[in-house]
């Protein structure tokens, strides 16, 4: 009775934690649509802002003040910033943006404390309020703290009723809920609804960071994975009811402080930090998706570059010659770095057919790449180069094992199954292994007497890997694997409409990916010469898992040459931080930026570049012809930058009358008498044709 009375209690507080985290990120999801993976990095940060506030170490206010200023004034603030200037354009982006940006929010949050407050040279820590005095319940000493932090957690389920059920804020957030487009109709403005839910949702975060900062310490990522475990609870609640989210934090809450109790009776893969993952993808599995929130957005039809064979034959020569020639000129950190790059580009490749081509959206590539460098180091300690050929298959079957249970989600769903499968891999699997649980050594490849030893052979090597694979993916591209992926991307729906087999399409791309990964680790840990379980961690280590998916996408998720530079960027850096010390806090957050700036670049950094080229040249060969449209003269030409400045400046009008048509450069009378009668008005979002009939 003693036991179930202390499992309970502390149970009780860790729910009310995970109910107040979950009722702020079901808020902003359900009134946005937008899954905001920064909500961790939100709390995490307002505890920090606390800290500085009130503690003697800093800046010394009283604790109320303190609280009012970080709970009513910087985390609404910071809600309200984050949906007018990063979430404002995403209700209609594609999926793969939507889940992004917010991620690079967390990790442009967490880098950005990291810089404010150092964690070596500030050791912050917040006492518990009451300084920790303790209470007696029966035989369980429960401190003030835990009750403040349970009765926080019903005032604000209260508070919560009251504002959606008895407020016309509220009702007009319910509205918003269920249906957006009729609760515009009615006079609600949905993008202020938004912002206010979002300043509520950043707002709970701050609460849930406050109080769960004493029991554990201030530490950057722990805070945020503290509060990640919280989405657990959230999809109990199929992330649109409050009670069912509180349901799914009492349970979450529970099951942690008995598998805490009770942990010398688990298996070693059960503990604390697995609970919320194992509950997290169980819940994802069980909870129909097509009765919960899932926000589709638009189809993502953004240009995904289709070289043919021979081009990518070519670019993958270019790349040995550069390979070749590099340790000549360049040693030391910066071709440390260029060797990881490129070991860290065939990681990002198995993202190009995955996710880029196929739509399904993966957070565990370096997951796959831990597991790679595992079998390796298990099948192959010497550096066999057999044991790549059990990496590929062993890590290929995982993968198709892990899309098996996988297969109806998508989106946001996807997204935290294969998170909570590389955090699984992260917290039970690679510490499993006693010769990778702490930097074990990997030797590179070895034939008898005969290896890949040298630094400049082994750069070659990888740059081989990667034309290799550049020239597969490019020919599966422009073949029916490729159409058929692209197709699934497009509406998996109609696919099975026409009768593709989606089904086993999703588990061999996912196979495929799982493998390229796997040879990726093996690449990246015989590269460093050691490897161990931080290495593959998500938001730890020297490269992280979500950095690794920022880039991808920031370089172009779909083609092989946006891999490359993605992976290029992300190691050097912090090279470049290093050379240049006025860029170093920038370097620091520079991943995280680099993702937030997909909001205004989705296609990423390649297919941009062509499309600039491509329109570049298309202008100069119109303009030598004779043959430039007005349109794009006045794309070109001084009226357009007038018009661009208007359009921020000045709110639009109901009506564009032609008078109003920003006038380029080399427009002549007779092209602007042209446009007399072809001029539509454009009235309340319909086109009207003036043209007389």
């Amino acid at each position: 009775m003693n036991d179930l009375l202390i499992i309970v209690t502390f149970g009780l507080t860790s729910a009310a934690i995970y109910a107040v985290a979950a009722s702020g990120l079901v808020l902003t999801y359900t009134t946005s649509g937008i899954f905001n993976f920064a909500h961790g990095a939100i709390a995490m940060f307002c505890a920090y802002v606390y800290w500085q506030l009130s503690s003697p170490d800093a800046w010394g206010l009283p604790v109320p003040l303190a609280l009012a200023i970080t709970l009513l004034v910087f985390a609404p603030a910071l809600g309200f910033v984050v949906d007018r200037v990063l979430m404002k354009g995403l209700a209609d982006a594609s999926p793969i943006v939507r889940l992004v940006v917010p991620i690079g929010l967390l990790v442009a949050l967490i880098q950005l404390a990291s810089i404010i407050w150092p964690p070596n040279e500030i050791i912050a820590s917040l006492p518990e309020f009451y300084r920790g005095e303790k209470i007696t319940i029966g035989d369980v000493a429960v401190t003030y703290h835990q009750l403040i932090v349970m009765a926080v957690a019903v005032v604000v389920a209260v508070a919560l009723r009251v504002v959606l059920y008895n407020t016309r804020v509220g009702v007009a957030m319910r509205g918003v809920v269920d249906d957006r487009e009729l609760a515009a109709l009615n006079g609600t403005d949905p993008r202020r609804i938004s912002s206010l839910a979002w300043a509520l949702g950043c707002m709970l975060a701050g609460i849930a960071g406050i109080l769960v900062a004493p029991i554990l310490r201030l530490d950057q990522v722990q805070l945020t994975f503290l509060v990640i475990n919280a989405y657990a609870a959230a999809m109990v609640g199929r992330l649109r009811s409050l009670p069912l989210t509180a349901v799914g934090a009492l349970i979450l809450g529970i099951l942690r402080e008995a598998v805490r109790h009770y942990d010398v009776h688990m298996p070693d893969w059960i503990n604390v930090d697995t609970v919320p993952v194992l509950m997290l993808f169980a819940v994802l599995l069980l909870v129909p998706q097509e009765k919960a929130a899932v926000f589709g957005g638009r189809i993502d039809k953004g240009r995904i570059p289709k070289p043919s064979v021979t081009e990518a034959a070519l670019a993958a020569f270019g790349l040995l010659l550069v390979a070749f020639v590099l340790p000549s000129i360049m040693t030391g950190n910066v071709f440390n770095a260029v060797g990881s790059g490129l070991a860290i580009g065939v990681i990002m490749l198995s993202l190009v057919p995955l996710t880029g081509l196929g739509g399904q959206i993966s957070l565990a590539p370096l997951a796959f790449a831990g597991i790679g460098a595992v079998v390796m180091r298990v099948v192959a300690p010497g550096g066999s180069p057999a044991g790549v050929l059990v990496v590929l298959l062993v890590c290929a079957a995982i993968g198709a094992v892990v899309a098996l249970p996988t297969l109806k989600l998508r989106g946001v769903y996807l997204a935290l199954a294969t998170m909570a499968f590389a955090l699984f891999c992260e917290k039970a699997v690679f510490n499993q292994v006693a010769s990778f649980r702490s930097n074990a050594e990997f030797p590179r490849f070895q034939i008898g007497n005969a290896g890949v030893t040298s630094d400049r052979a082994y750069l070659v090597l990888m740059a081989l890997v990667i034309g290799v694979l550049g020239i597969v993916i490019s020919a599966l591209k422009r073949g029916s694997f490729g159409r058929r992926l692209q197709a699934m991307k497009d509406s998996p729906a109609g696919c099975a409409t026409i009768g593709l087999d989606v089904t086993m399409l999703k588990v061999e791309v996912f196979a495929m990916s799982a493998a390229i990964a796997g040879l990726g680790g093996v690449l990246l840990a015989q590269w460093r010469g050691q490897a161990g379980p931080t290495q593959f961690a998500l938001l730890e280590g020297a490269v992280p898992a979500l950095p690794i998916v920022l880039m991808a996408v920031v370089g172009g998720i779909g083609a092989v040459a946006g891999a490359v530079i993605g992976a290029l960027l992300i190691v050097m850096f912090p090279i470049i931080g290093s050379t240049y010390p006025i860029l170093k806090n920038l370097m620091i957050i520079a991943p995280g930026l680099a993702g937030i700036s997909l909001a205004a670049n989705p296609d990423g950094a390649v297919a941009q570049t062509i499309g600039q080229v491509n329109a570049a040249l298309e202008r100069r060969r119109q303009k030598r012809d004779g043959t430039l449209d007005i349109d794009d003269r006045q794309a070109v030409g001084p009226g357009a930058l007038a018009a661009r400045l208007r359009a921020l400046l000045v709110p639009p009008r109901s009506a564009v009358l032609p008078e109003e048509i920003p006038v380029g450069r080399g427009t002549s009378a007779e092209q602007l008498a042209g446009l007399d009668g072809e001029l539509g008005l454009r009235w309340g979002g319909c086109d009207a044709d003036t043209r007389s009939t």
